[in-house]
């Protein structure tokens, strides 16, 4: 029985989605990926990633301005084993790697709200524009969005929101095709306007990244859309920067 609800799960699935985004399974999959299908079927938002840290975590000292980041990949490899991930400043990171924003807000009270934060970091929106989850326009990511930020502010935790890293297509191929500079910077404008309308803090790492022909420095990443070391360089000042605004009036 269980087999077949597997089964009948997985076809759901896939007939359901949409043509551009279709879900493609293989015929015989292996070990790998039925285990992977079978993670996503059971738990797709990935909530037990964190879990047992999260029911262990201590509660803020006092005096302590905890600060939690929520993302994809690009938080989730952050220190991890890329770069520096604000050393001796006991920042908390819950991203994981290649999660979309209704998978965020599905796990944004156990993996921050829980945590009892004084500050958010959100860097979302990246694999939605992908497509990693099924077709998303971009209303629905900038929904999903505004509902994590409006959970945070009814716990009294403060947000910033952060635009999106361009892509680039000078190592790997067709980074451009899955993530188009145009709907990238779209979405970044809402996002810069919604912060302003909302006073919620804003680090444009777009602005910071971006070259001349509207793509990531090759410099600052290896793939064209995850930052190397230097990038999360470029990256660590300006979001301590937005995290101190997001907590003068507390101090």
């Amino acid at each position: 029985m269980k087999r077949i609800v597997f089964w009948l799960a997985v076809s759901l699935l896939a007939t359901t989605a949409s043509a551009a985004n279709r879900i493609v399974l293989p015929e015989h999959p292996t070990p790998d990926q039925r285990a992977d299908i079978e993670q996503r079927l059971n738990d797709w938002p990935l909530l037990a990633r964190y879990a047992r840290d999260n029911a262990t975590y201590p509660p803020p000292k006092p005096g302590e301005k905890r600060v939690v980041f929520m993302g994809d990949s690009i938080t989730d490899f952050w220190g991890r084993p890329i770069g520096e991930f604000f050393p001796g400043r006991g920042y908390i990171n819950r991203g994981i790697s290649g999660q979309t924003t209704p998978q965020m807000l599905v796990r944004f009270r156990a993996d921050v709200i829980a945590l009892k934060p004084a500050v958010v970091v959100i860097l979302a929106g990246t694999n939605d524009i992908a497509g990693n989850t099924g077709a998303s326009s971009l209303e629905m990511i900038e929904d999903n969005l505004a509902s994590m930020t409006e959970l945070a502010r009814a716990h009294g935790v403060h947000v910033v929101l952060a635009s999106l890293l361009p892509v680039s297509d000078y190592v790997v191929k067709d980074q451009t095709s899955r993530r188009p500079p145009a709907t990238i910077r779209a979405l970044n404008a809402w996002i810069r306007e919604y912060a302003a309308r909302e006073q919620l803090g804003f680090i444009d790492y777009h602005a910071a990244m971006v070259d001349a022909d509207d793509a990531l420095r090759k410099e600052l990443s290896d793939d064209g859309l995850h930052p190397n070391a230097a990038g999360y360089k470029v990256m660590a000042p300006l979001t301590q920067k937005a995290i101190d605004g997001a907590l003068d009036g507390e101090n």
